[in-house]
């Protein structure tokens, strides 16, 4: 039988560690990324967004303007540093609208 751990830790600790784990990361990566990019690039570019999907620090954006995607690929570093600020963290570190 295993002995019990009796060190405390918060509850917002464990569950940072526990969601720290593998594809639970990952997937809780992508719900960031996804709300961070209609939070940061508003309802008008977000209703054109058709998919978010974030592979291997490369966030891919599918979008319905092809228009909009032109306009955006100007100012891809400036989205990827915005992004990164608000997420907190290096998560993102090539962009591709598609």
């Amino acid at each position: 039988m295993n002995k019990r751990n009796r060190e405390h830790i918060s509850l917002g600790d464990a569950l940072k560690e526990f969601l720290g784990q593998g594809k639970l990361k990952r997937g809780m990566d992508q719900i960031n990324v996804r709300d961070c990019w209609n939070k940061m690039m508003g309802p008008a570019i977000a209703g054109y967004t058709q998919d978010i999907r974030l592979e291997s620090g490369t966030l891919y954006i599918r979008l319905s303007s092809s228009v909009l995607r032109e306009e955006l690929s100007y100012g891809k570093q400036k989205i990827i540093s915005m992004l990164n600020e608000e997420l907190g963290t290096e998560m993102i570190k090539k962009l591709v609208l598609r």
